[in-house]
């Protein structure tokens, strides 16, 4: 799969989620084997409104490439501003959110609202393509709801105004992140299109993605909310994709081992109180196998410093497995 001078086999990516792939999120997921990651999604509004939060959501680090920087917006002029902001970083590509469910975006004629009118589309693209140097691709869904499926349509479109290549989550927006997948469609676009076709939704489990990879054609795959509670699933999709055989269950130690590092790099790369409030939407996925989970959760759920989450990530390495439901 190539984008640009990148030049990938078969990458598992990890999908650009607002508020949740930051920084230390990228780099825990790109250690545990994620091909591409790509940031938080950016709003091309604040970003010519020289919004902080904004440019903040762009920053990233030579060990997370090749990423992508994501940029959503509805008004072309500001889309093309974005786009060239955002090429000062030099990211290895550009990616473009035409897929966005959620109110907010949607009613700024932004993310999956571009689904509405493949014209109005294929001209803020086509103007964002052609204002910088680097790679666009686009991340879109398969329509706006089930009897408005032109995705194979907008593929072509994309590909026609040098759009890189198009990750499609399959699923329409009326879903959003619920109801069945519909994989069937991918093969339709590799059929019409040769720019390479990422597949996203519902990709949870090794198996998952080695079904995507082989019924679909498909050039690569994405896991989304899959990776928020299970960091360590690209490793695994690897480890099944090249041997056959399902990876052995993380233990609790490597669970705390990981969890302690990214919370680390959360409060290194956004301070003490921030990183470690903001790091409480994973405290579910790490602990999840945990015995009394819940409690454990709860107790870390009252921190704002590091110091004593440490202290008890420290206790429970030093703990024997089998005594951990007992003794908390």
């Amino acid at each position: 799969m190539k984008i640009g001078k990148l030049n990938l086999d078969r990458p598992i990516a990890l999908a650009p989620m607002e508020s949740v792939t930051d920084l230390s999120f990228r780099l825990i997921c790109k250690q545990l084997g994620a091909d591409i990651v790509y940031s938080e999604f950016v709003s091309s509004e604040g970003l010519v409104r020289n919004f902080q939060k904004a440019s903040k959501k762009m920053q990233f680090l030579e060990d997370e490439r090749p990423i992508g920087i994501q940029i959503y917006g509805g008004v072309e002029n500001s889309m093309i501003k974005a786009a060239k902001i955002a090429e000062e970083l030099a990211p290895d590509f550009i990616d473009i959110n035409a897929g966005c469910w959620v109110r907010n975006v949607v009613n700024q004629n932004a993310g999956a609202a571009l689904l509405k009118d493949i014209l109005v589309m294929e001209k803020l693209i086509s103007s964002v393509v052609l204002s910088v140097q680097i790679p666009v691709t686009v991340k879109t869904r398969l329509g706006w709801d089930e009897n408005n499926i032109k995705i194979v349509e907008v593929a072509k479109v994309l590909e026609s105004i040098g759009v890189s290549a198009l990750t499609v989550h399959c699923r329409t927006r009326v879903q959003a992140h619920k109801g069945e997948v519909d994989y069937s469609w991918i093969p339709k676009i590799k059929e019409a299109v040769k720019i390479p076709i990422i597949v996203n939704g519902g990709i949870d489990s090794p198996e998952k993605a080695k079904y995507v990879f082989e019924t679909t054609g498909c050039d690569g795959v994405m896991i989304g909310q899959a990776a928020i509670n299970n960091p360590w699933i690209f490793k695994d999709i690897k480890y099944y994709m090249q041997t056959g055989n399902l990876p052995e269950k993380i233990s609790l130690v490597e669970r705390v081992e990981i969890m302690k590092k990214h919370l680390e790099l959360s409060v290194k790369y956004k301070g003490e109180k921030r990183g470690v409030i903001e790091f409480r939407k994973y405290y579910s996925g790490y602990l999840h196998s945990f015995p009394n989970a819940a409690k454990l959760r709860n107790r870390f759920m009252k921190f704002v410093e590091l110091e004593p989450i440490l202290i008890e990530l420290e206790q429970l390495l030093q703990k024997d497995e089998e005594k951990i439901s007992a003794e908390l």
